[in-house]
This record gives C-alpha cells, sequence and structure tokens, in this order.
C-alpha cells in the first residue's frame, strides 16, 4: 500500500508541534524537501535539513517557537487529496484566514505559495494550507 507522502508528513509535524518536541523526523522525498523550503522561507520552521543514510535519506524538521514556547504553525490541514485533487486557477487561489496563512500549490514552476503563484499569474494544485 502506498502512503500519501504529503499527508503523512503534515501528519508528522501537526503531532510534533502539538507535543511542543523541537524536531521531527521522516523519510525524505523532493516532494517534502520543496514543502520544508517554502515552510521555511514563509517563517514557519526554523530550517530543515536532508541527511544522506545507508538507504534512503531521512528529513530532518527544527519546529519553530516564540519566547514563550508558543507554537507558530498553529494549524495544518491537507486540501488537494489522491481521491479529489484541488486545482485552482490564477484566479480562484484561495485565501487563508483571509491572508493570514498561506495555501502550498504544486505548480509548472515548482512548490510555491499560493500568494506567489497569484503574483506570477499561474495556477496549479493545492495541497495543503498552513496557518
Amino acid at each position: 500500500m502506498l502512503t500519501d507522502t504529503v499527508a503523512d508528513m503534515l501528519t508528522r509535524v501537526r503531532n510534533a508541534n502539538m507535543a511542543l518536541h523541537d524536531t521531527v523526523e521522516m523519510p525524505s522525498s523532493k516532494l517534502r524537501a520543496h514543502i520544508a523550503r517554502v515552510l521555511e522561507a514563509e517563517g514557519y520552521i526554523s530550517g530543515y535539513e536532508v541527511r544522506e543514510e545507508k538507504v534512503g535519506a531521512t528529513l530532518i524538521i527544527d519546529l519553530k517557537y516564540d519566547s514563550q514556547r508558543k507554537r507558530v504553525i498553529s494549524g495544518l490541514r491537507r486540501i488537494s487529496k489522491p481521491g479529489r485533487r484541488v486545482y485552482a486557477d490564477r484566479t480562484s487561489i484561495p485565501r487563508i484566514l483571509g491572508g493570514m496563512g498561506i495555501a502550498i500549490m504544486s505548480t509548472s514552476s515548482g512548490i510555491i505559495t499560493g500568494h506567489e503563484a497569484k503574483q506570477r499569474g499561474i495556477g496549479g494544485e493545492v495541497l495543503c494550507a498552513v496557518w
């Protein structure tokens, strides 16, 4: 049985974030690494690393908290699922919490935020929402 890589990644990050862990490890893939790059660029995580192992690679994500140990990531939600893909053209890219969150999209230009896709005038598959 194939696992859904994005849903698995979001579940691991959500669980580690709720348990106030500093890092979370998971098997790495190009898609997961690109999503981690977007999360780091938007300030939701403090960093990530892809570590090559004997068999495969491991993605290590450093979660981010403020000085009172309050979570930076309030929520993560998978939007496009294997049974129901959700696509948005350049005019119907969703706004998450009125612009307070981000939509992560898979486009012809790679994995980017919904805001960046709107600026470039391109659409694509809406993978998840982060706020």
